[in-house]
């Protein structure tokens, strides 16, 4: 998990310096108790960010990989994340508008070990990004439809736009959701509305359970070491290169090598063995959703083969 604020403060003086953000060593697998470095972000005010913002623009031109067919429409940025606009793979037109983020970019802080929340009041701002980048718009949200930091780390919200509406005005698409899982060297895009930065790499594999701290998340994604995302990307969109769709949600890496804890989760295998990967970050797979969105992007967590965590 990450903590943008942190990472503007630094932003600041890298900027000044002409430097790149740090990042962490490559990875080294150990066994049941080896270690071989990202903190929740804290909800910052609109000013804030409109400030970081700058600094993101600055950085972005000296950081910034760009990717080919992937870009940054239909990408979002938070106060104190990133997100995207999306659809599920039946989503109409005339429906509201979803975004997706993190559980742990919650305004009302990190959802408790166990804590589900549903169709919760939000009056939440998103910032709408075009292909190059640039803000050309603030989409407001009226619901926080659904939100978790249990066995997966995702936050959706409702927009009081619809697509059409949205593609109406602003000539920008939604990001879909793949309704499948993606497999190990599928080329990927982590795609930053808070940084306006791209992150290219492949999934290198999936940890059967990611513990950090009090959380615990399952069949999360790794990255191949390319993907040296940091503060403020959490919520960023996963997006195979192949296909355009959204395959998971960023979320969080390992920084300084620690065993399990916050800022360095660690891998726990199906016998309880622990891997430690300094450096390399990981993402939570987001096709569980698809099945529990029904017409109208009404939420039903007890539709058909809807897996993920309920009240």
């Amino acid at each position: 998990m990450r903590k943008p604020l942190v990472v503007a403060l630094c932003a600041l003086a890298l900027a000044g310096a002409g430097a790149t953000p740090a990042v962490a060593a490559a990875p080294s697998p150990t066994g049941a108790d080896t270690t071989t470095g990202t903190a929740p972000a804290t909800p910052l005010t609109d000013l804030v960010n409109d400030t970081v913002g700058a600094v993101a623009d600055t950085l972005s031109g000296l950081t910034g990989p760009k990717a080919g067919a992937v870009n940054f429409a239909g990408t979002v940025s938070l106060s104190n994340c990133s997100g995207s606009v999306v659809r599920m793979p039946d989503s109409a037109a005339s429906d509201p508008a979803l975004v997706l983020t993190n559980g742990h970019c919650l305004e009302s802080g990190f959802p408790a070990p166990g804590q589900v929340l549903t169709d919760r009041a939000s009056s939440r701002t998103f910032g709408l990004l075009n292909a190059s980048g640039a803000k050309v718009a603030t989409l407001r949200a009226n619901r926080l439809v659904y939100a978790t930091m249990t066995d997966t780390d995702a936050a959706i919200y409702r927009l009081s736009s619809t697509y059409a509406q949205i593609k109406s005005a602003y000539g920008i698409d939604p990001l879909t959701l793949s309704g499948t899982r993606p497999a190990a060297g599928t080329a990927i895009s982590v795609v930053s509305g808070y940084w306006k930065r791209i992150y290219n790499c492949s999934v290198d594999g999936f940890a059967y359970r990611l513990k950090e701290g009090d959380w615990t998340w399952k069949d999360s994604v790794r990255y191949t070491s390319a993907c040296d995302t940091i503060g403020g990307t959490s919520g960023s969109p996963v997006v195979d290169d192949a296909t355009g769709k959204v395959v998971a949600v960023n979320n969080t890496g390992n920084e300084d090598g620690g065993r399990c804890t916050v800022n360095n989760p660690c891998e726990v295998d199906e016998n309880g063995g622990v891997t430690v990967r300094q450096g390399i970050n990981y993402a939570q797979q987001t096709y569980p959703f698809t099945a529990c969105f029904t017409t109208g992007n009404r939420l039903d967590l007890s539709a058909s083969g809807c897996t993920v965590p309920k009240p």
